[in-house]
């Protein structure tokens, strides 16, 4: 590790992994990566991107495959996989971390960092909401249509000086990042969207945001959907805005129609994130008694569906 120049590991280098170790590349990082597949592609490569913010095309300064040792501990081990059931986090990292790396979590979904805080209690953890357009177009190709703000906060609370570093970097690199005091409200926060439009979308066959807004029906019941993620919060100590469920349809209405992520990787035959965007929020729900019957019948739909 040095202080000159930071060295980013990113593990999931899918769309979204790929596109924050770019801009930390425009930040003057060393990049490296750890890719499942497609790994002769990027080595061959690398990512290349189609993008608003120009050519951000970027190789990774080192490459990696399962199972390989690092040729130098990293700075941040930043974690973009998808959370899926069965996946064990904590060993996917466990290769790469060293004393005083930051490991960096932007991933969906709610109470998804307490599997690394308890592995590495002595690693800082720093928790990353992501607030992008971006898709894979075919093996180390990726388009960014739009956004990369990140909202980011150590948890489970605060927003320390690891944070600020890493807020620096991306601020270099041209994007915008919000730092949280309590990156758990914002989990919540985002849920509020999240957690109704993701599993919903699959149930109705990868629709855009607009074709289910617009479906008899389908306003009201995305209304009532946030409703209940909004009491769960509330019940779990986070009590948000009354007029999230309104904003948040208003600003949807405003937007393209859009497949969201859950959308895609159900039409594209991969593994959804459902425990950790629907599953998590209905077993909280039922700790503190609070009836979701919404989320709960989407979510057995779903799982009978898998």
């Amino acid at each position: 590790m040095t202080d000159s120049q930071p060295h980013a590991l990113i593990i999931g280098a899918g769309a979204i992994g790929s596109f924050y170790g770019a801009i930390l590349k425009r930040a003057g990082c060393t990049v490296s990566a750890v890719v499942r597949s497609e790994y002769e592609a990027i080595k061959a490569n690398g990512f290349q991107f189609e993008s608003p913010l120009g050519d951000i095309s970027w190789s990774p300064d080192h490459l990696y495959k399962d199972g390989d040792t690092p040729d130098v501990v990293p700075d941040y081990v930043i974690l973009a996989t998808k959370v899926l059931p069965g996946s064990d986090r904590a060993a996917l990292v466990k290769p790469w971390v060293g004393e005083g790396t930051r490991i960096v979590l932007i991933q969906n979904g709610l109470d998804i960092e307490r599997e690394l805080a308890d592995a590495y209690p002595d690693n800082p953890i720093i928790s990353c909401l992501a607030f992008v357009a971006v898709s894979r177009q075919g093996p180390g190709r990726i388009k960014h249509n739009a956004y990369g703000r990140l909202v980011m906060g150590r948890f489970p609370k605060g927003a320390d000086a690891h944070c600020e570093a890493l807020r620096d970097l991306f601020v270099a690199g041209g994007i915008d990042i919000k730092l949280a005091d309590d990156v758990v409200r914002e989990r919540w926060l985002k849920c509020v969207w999240n957690t109704p439009f993701n599993p919903l979308s699959v149930l109705a066959n990868g629709a855009d945001t607009l074709t289910m807004l617009d479906a008899p029906g389908g306003e009201k019941l995305v209304r009532e959907l946030m409703d209940e993620v909004m009491a769960t919060a509330a019940a779990d100590g986070y009590p948000l805005p009354p007029q999230l469920p309104d904003s948040n349809i208003e600003g949807t209405r405003k937007m393209p129609a859009y497949k969201n992520s859950m959308a895609l990787d159900y039409l594209n035959g991969r593994p959804i994130e459902l425990d950790a965007i629907l599953g998590n929020v209905v077993a909280i729900a039922q700790k503190h008694d609070v009836a979701v019957p919404r989320l709960e019948t989407m979510l057995a739909a779903l799982r009978m569906r898998a």
